[in-house]
């Protein structure tokens, strides 16, 4: 972690890529302009110097997140390190966790794939239409 958050400068894609939520900081600084990463609930660019406790709103596919900046750093290190950074607020994790149970739901919902039978599903059609055909004679 800094030694002295005031004086330190972050910018905030260096700080996603370091808090781990993106594997690059390229990936990061792409994610900020197309508007998937808001600081303090408005857009910005990835050169905005991050404070303490701003609020970031950051959405990666399904999932979003809402969490505050505890720390500052502008190096990546372990994740267990990488979850001093911030903390996640409530609100944000029963959103997570609804949407994950939806999700789930959907997917439920749906058929399977398509799929051609294997051989021993294929045997057991073959003994169930000859047990049908012996049945109708």
């Amino acid at each position: 972690m800094a030694k002295n958050e005031e004086s330190e400068k972050v910018r905030l894609d260096k700080w996603l890529w370091a808090a781990r939520f993106y594997k690059t900081r390229a990936i990061a600084k792409d994610a900020i302009e197309g508007g998937k990463v808001h600081y303090n609930g408005a857009r910005t660019k990835p050169g905005k110097a991050i404070e303490l406790d701003a609020r970031l709103s950051i959405r990666q596919g399904f999932v979003e997140k809402e969490v505050v900046v505890i720390a500052i750093s502008d190096k990546r290190r372990g994740a267990p390190e990488a979850l001093l950074l911030y903390n996640e607020t409530n609100e944000s994790i029963a959103k997570r966790e609804k949407a994950a149970v939806e999700r789930k739901i959907m997917m439920a919902g749906q058929l399977p794939p398509a799929r051609r039978p294997n051989k021993k599903q294929r045997r057991q059609i073959h003994r169930f239409e000859n047990i049908n055909n012996v049945d109708e004679s």
